[in-house]
């Protein structure tokens, strides 16, 4: 089996309006660096960037079942509206942290009403097709406490 590699990249997130999502590109911003096989990053884009070198420019369109899922219709459901004692306002859009027998879940409010809220835990990006567009700045093979840690350092 090959080496792990610590991939270092520079990449522009949009949706397929073309609206930039996302970019490591830009004044104060750095590159993203990965370790292959470590499920660092979504798997449409990291089987995308296998075996690429430094100076490689990619453009790479993932669909949500190699990124972040289909919506998962379950994952919205409306919960009582004192499940969210001590916050005052609460409006579509915010996002809160709840703890779920899986562990702590960000959530996105969808629809408040006088008794219940509306809440949705699917990932903002599920169900959107992914445009990337990369560049390779270095690829280098990882080291064995990268490995034994699962990130690149």
């Amino acid at each position: 089996m090959a080496q792990p590699r610590v991939v270092t990249i520079h990449y522009t997130l949009t949706n397929n309006q073309g609206e930039e999502l996302d970019s490591s590109r830009g004044e104060g911003r750095e590159p993203l660096s990965y370790l292959e096989g470590a499920q660092n990053i979504i798997g449409g884009l990291e089987s995308a960037l296998n075996e690429k070198s430094a100076g490689d420019q990619v453009k790479v369109s993932v669909e949500p079942v190699e990124g972040y899922g289909e919506v998962n219709e379950e994952l919205v459901q409306p919960v009582p509206r004192t499940a969210f004692e001590g916050v005052e306002t609460i409006e579509p859009g915010m996002q809160f942290q709840a703890q779920t027998p899986g562990g702590p879940q960000v959530v996105r409010v969808v629809e408040v009403n006088e008794e219940t809220v509306t809440i949705d835990a699917n990932h903002p990006l599920a169900g959107e097709t992914l445009h990337f567009d990369v560049e390779v700045i270095e690829a280098r093979d990882a080291t064995d406490e990268e490995q034994e840690h699962g990130h690149a350092h």
